[in-house]
């Protein structure tokens, strides 16, 4: 279960007062004056199946297994305001050039000529769709085209409280809000920014403005949010929500990550332990969902059953991606530009035999093993197994599943990373954070007074030469080629005089950028994991246990912090530690600036250390 405290602060925040990346390159696709053999058939058994039972539905969105499209997606945008661990590195990434992405003209010409043939919900997706400057423009366009009833946005909600007003106006009918985590803490690791409570401002605006329900996205992973199952559920009682708990799934069948997956039925059988009234609701035509509500609970939960029960035989959806390329299954590396016919010169007519012809070679089932997920861009860990549209070119998107592979493992975090109090004689909150690699033990609770490895007292021998220039006295990394891999453990500590204004906020857990302890514990992990990138002549080392511990000093009006780390080589882990515990007090610095510039971060030093040929180290 999640935090509590986190719970309550979430319902206090959302009473009521009265996310998906998507491009391609140009594609060049056979004319349909000259399809290819596969084509022909395929287009052959399409018109056949249309004869034989005629509908007033455009045969140009029709497949060849009688399957209506009257669902079409679009990616306004490239670009995401979030830069979430499992979708793109911190600096983000390469972009297509603005010259090949649809223009504003270029998509309501495409949405027109949709809606014209009988597509009647277009959903709004990216990147995020909300960063785009004209975004309340489109709506108000696409509003004004007759026969279609639904405009959707799929976001990371961000953005969505200051512009939803605008947008409700313009037309937008329904809202979908991605969020895998209702630990503020846990989110900013997660996406690398802040925005935790713009996020839930977010879905308290489309409350208030009338959205029923407002649909919440949530991907469940087990060792990352499945404890937070029930909170999710426990949100609909008093509010209009929609939670969608959506299956973890990894592209291609990678085996790397199917131990993440929480099956549907595991789900289900989790939330009747705690409501067994928990009723199923019929389903909708082409829905992806499976609903069931708690009686007199205001909202409902949903599940996307992606891996255990695909819903292709009701697929219903087209894509258009941001650079102009027709996807009729999410899954297939099959593109087709539109934008390029569009800017040619085509005609209304051409266009459609192109659309026609790409919808009939759909085929029955996506070519990979499994279904992709709807509905999640990259505000959450959803895009990760969400889209592989979010790759910037077609070339990349179509060797998406291998790349991904190897780029899991580069980027690869800690996927449970709990944190647990321990109250002390004072009453106050003392938590720590533990990292092991390759374990699913992610944390461990010391009681007060409690040490992380035993170290012996006393100080080793010395050097009287510094290690770290060379004769001339230029700087000079170590070679530790020759030395022997040993147990090597250190230990750091820091101090944060808060003063009593700032203290009593965190100790309440009262500050608006969210809980400063958890965050610094997150913050001192992660920095002991990139001290040889911070520190010039520090080597590399793989550690295998992070240990930050903070504890609140009433006394002093200070945050004590130690920080402890593990490793076997052949160099030490001091300056691991050392930064570790830096790093935890400055992020605390920067949690609580805003409300005290008098704070001071002081005692950083190294408290004991054991291994090596210098011996073992105590601070006295």
């Amino acid at each position: 279960m999640a935090a509590p405290s986190a719970f309550r602060m979430l319902r206090r925040l959302l009473k009521p007062p009265a996310r998906g990346c998507s491009s391609g390159a140009p594609v060049t696709q056979p004319r349909p004056a000259e399809p290819s053999r596969p084509a022909r058939e395929g287009q052959s058994t399409r018109l056949q199946f249309l004869q034989e039972h005629a509908a007033p539905f455009s045969a140009f969105l029709t497949d060849s297994f009688g399957r209506q499209h009257s669902y079409l997606r679009i990616s306004l945008t490239e670009k995401c305001n979030l830069r979430c661990r499992y979708c793109m590195p911190e600096e983000g990434v390469s972009l297509t050039p603005k010259s090949d992405l649809l223009t504003t003209e270029e998509i309501l010409t495409l949405a027109r000529l949709f809606v014209k043939e009988g597509v009647d919900k277009i959903r709004l997706t990216g990147g995020e769709p909300l960063i785009r400057p004209d975004v309340v423009d489109i709506v108000a366009q696409l509003h004004r085209l007759e026969g279609l009833r639904t405009i959707g946005v799929t976001t990371n909600g961000i953005n969505l409280a200051r512009l939803l007003p605008q947008l409700q106006q313009a037309g937008l009918n329904a809202v979908n809000i991605s969020l895998d985590t209702l630990v503020p803490a846990k989110f900013e690791f997660i996406v690398r920014r802040k925005g935790f409570h713009k996020v839930m401002e977010g879905v308290h605006k489309a409350i208030e403005l009338g959205y029923k329900p407002v649909k919440v996205n949530c991907v469940v992973m087990r060792g990352l949010n499945e404890d937070e199952l029930l909170d999710f559920v426990a949100l609909t009682e008093a509010l209009p929500l929609d939670v969608r708990f959506i299956e973890y799934m990894p592209f291609d069948g990678n085996k790397w990550n199917f131990r993440k997956m929480v099956s549907y039925k595991e789900m289900l059988d989790t939330i009747r332990q705690r409501w067994p009234g928990l009723e199923k609701l019929p389903e909708e035509d082409s829905s992806t969902a499976k609903a069931f509500k708690i009686p007199g609970f205001q909202g409902q939960v949903s599940f996307i059953t992606s891996m255990s029960e695909h819903f292709c035989g009701t697929c219903n959806r087209l894509r258009i991606t941001a650079d102009g390329n027709l996807k009729v299954c999410l899954f297939g590396n099959s593109e087709v530009s539109l934008r390029d016919h569009l800017r040619s010169g085509a005609s209304e007519e051409e266009l459609l035999r192109i659309i026609g012809a790409a919808v009939g070679r759909k085929k029955r089932q996506h070519a990979g093993s499994f279904l992709m997920l709807e509905d999640s861009p990259p505000a959450s860990w959803s895009t990760f197994f969400w889209d592989p549209l979010c790759v910037r070119n077609r070339s990349a998107r179509e060797n998406f599943s291998d790349k991904m592979a190897t780029l899991w493992k580069r980027l690869h975090v800690p996927m449970a990373l709990p944190l647990s109090r321990q109250c002390l004689g004072s009453g106050s909150p003392q938590r720590h954070y533990s990292y092991y690699p390759d374990s699913d033990t992610h944390s461990t609770c010391l009681s007060k007074g409690s040490q992380d490895p035993a170290v012996p007292p006393g100080p080793g021998p010395t050097s009287t030469q510094l290690t770290h220039v060379d004769s001339e006295g230029r700087a000079a990394m170590v070679d530790v080629g020759g030395k022997p891999d040993t147990e090597r453990v250190a230990v750091a500590s820091a101090v944060v005089l808060l003063g009593p204004v700032a203290f009593k906020l965190v100790q309440q857990n009262q500050l608006k950028k969210g809980d400063a302890l958890a965050v610094a514990q997150l913050a001192g992990v992660q920095a002991a994991k990139l001290t040889s990138q911070l520190i010039p002549l520090c080597h590399q080392v793989v550690l295998s246990h992070v240990q930050v511990q903070l504890e609140l000093d009433s006394t002093r009006h200070a945050v004590l912090i130690q920080a402890s780390c593990r490793a076997r080589g052949p160099t030490g882990v001091e300056m691991e530690a050392l930064t570790s515990a830096a790093m935890a007090a400055l992020t605390l610095y920067d949690m609580c600036k805003a409300v005290s510039r008098d704070i001071v971060v002081a005692e950083v030093k190294l408290i004991s250390k054991t291994g090596g040929q210098r011996g073992d180290f105590h601070r006295a």
